[in-house]
């Protein structure tokens, strides 16, 4: 037994009724036969789901009364859930009931298992109603919490500037945008000042790595499913789409999605609704989207890879952010920014960089962009017996091994990537004929391609 039942009807033989056969199947049920007394009781208890009469009057068959009532408690609620039960069944009634935002509606006399089915259900959604406000103030503080330790945007590079004049220009709007830029150049840090410098900065941010959700459970993640759905749906599920919905929905790594999941994310794009798994019912959401990948999605719709109407669908605004080795004296000012900030975590006050290691720093190639140069820096402050960082702190290759590393693949699997990619150039993305250069069978060429994320 879970749920806490709140039944409203004049009716008091009824409401004794209700009241014995639900009991049983609850944590707690109250009866009430004056709707003037919902108020005083919503405002100081919770209750997961409401049975409520739609006529209060004798003589009176027109549900103006619930309908009324009904609007007073989502007023006070949003998630309230509330089932309407009335002696007159009326289609009209019961369409116009659903549209002001009751969850169901039972015609008098009841089936009593119907009604106790009826009426779990709904408890089941308050509860996931719940559940999903609790995560969307969690994903709130969460944001705020991770865009303060991220720390602020630094660049004083052309290239830079350019980018946070865009970024400033766009946060203001609900246009869809899409980050493009190398590993580790900060996508998620611009797509997070986005968000804060929006009108949705105080809804939930929710950032969804695609690489990591698998063909077979994206319609699930995403959209949500229905108990029963599927062997393991032995709950609902609230999917992100809906969870976002009011905030920022962040997807990351869209290049990896397979040309089947391109179309279902198309789909609830273009159609602003989603449709959990298992249902039929359209679930609207109002979300901004923002997307990021590090691959040249032009190239890969080129190749057959990436559809077109999803890439202009999601790239409204896009944003290039360049590579570190392109903002010249940024290395040193990121490198200074986070010097600061791990003398302080590790408690190795007044370091400092030698001028030759400013020197070393700017020569490096830094192929994993910001994000190396923030961890190659920590190592040094940890590793660093002195107040000066001299170059050998630093385990940075030198450029000679660097430019090898780059031009000779280190595995086979390198190797044969590489061979894949340059078949696939040579033969202008036409797969067919890179797999017969290649001495391969068809599939076994979409396999690969599949497997190198090409």
């Amino acid at each position: 037994m879970n749920g806490k039942l709140l039944i409203v009807d004049d009716h008091k033989q009824v409401l004794k009724a209700l009241v014995q056969l639900l009991e049983p199947e609850f944590e707690s049920v109250t009866g009430i036969s004056n709707p003037n007394q919902i108020t005083g009781l919503t405002g100081t208890r919770e209750f997961d789901a409401i049975l409520l009469d739609m006529n209060f009057s004798a003589g009176v068959n027109t549900g103006n009364e619930g309908i009324f009532w009904l609007k007073q408690v989502l007023a006070a609620d949003p998630s309230a859930v509330v089932v309407m039960i009335t002696a007159y069944a009326d289609t009209n009634l019961a369409v116009r009931a659903i549209k002001d935002g009751a969850a169901d509606f039972v015609v008098k006399p009841w089936d009593n298992d119907k009604l106790i089915a009826t009426l779990q259900a709904a408890v089941r959604l308050r509860q996931s109603k719940v559940e999903n406000r609790k995560l969307r103030d969690r994903q709130k503080q969460m944001v705020r919490e991770a865009v303060r330790r991220d720390g602020p945007l630094i660049g004083e590079s052309g290239a830079m500037k350019s980018v946070f004049q865009v970024v400033n220009k766009v946060a203001g709007t609900d246009a869809n945008v899409l980050v493009a830029g190398e590993n580790g150049t900060g996508k998620e840090l611009i797509v997070k000042e986005i968000h804060c410098l929006s009108s949705r900065m105080d809804e939930v941010f929710i950032s969804i790595d695609l690489s990591t959700i698998t063909e077979t459970l994206f319609e699930s993640e995403m959209f949500g499913h229905v108990k029963g759905a599927f062997t393991d749906a032995r709950e609902e599920k609230t999917g992100w789409f809906e969870t976002a919905s009011g905030g920022t929905l962040f997807l990351d790594e869209i290049g990896n999605l397979s040309f089947s999941m391109q179309s279902k994310l198309l789909s609830a794009i273009q159609n602003r609704t989603i449709y959990k798994v298992g249902s039929k019912t359209p679930v609207p959401f109002d979300i901004r989207l923002i997307c990021a990948t590090n691959k040249d999605l032009k190239e890969m719709i080129a190749r057959g890879l990436f559809r077109e109407d999803l890439y202009y669908r999601i790239n409204t605004i896009v944003i290039e952010l360049p590579p570190l080795r392109e903002r010249g004296e940024d290395v040193i000012l990121l490198a200074e920014h986070f010097l600061r900030e791990y003398s302080r975590k590790y408690e190795k006050y007044y370091l400092k960089f030698s001028s030759r290691t400013i020197d070393k720093l700017l020569k490096h190639n830094w192929p994993g962009n910001v994000r190396e140069l923030r961890h190659t820096v920590e190592k040094a402050v940890i590793l660093c017996d002195s107040d000066i960082l001299m170059p050998e702190d630093f385990m940075i290759p030198a450029p000679d091994r660097q430019l090898n590393a780059e031009q000779e693949p280190a595995t086979f699997a390198e190797i044969e990537k590489k061979a894949v990619r340059d078949a696939l150039a040579r033969n202008n993305g036409n797969v067919l004929k890179a797999a017969r250069e290649l001495g391969l069978a068809r599939q076994t060429m979409y396999n690969k391609i599949e497997k190198y994320k090409l």
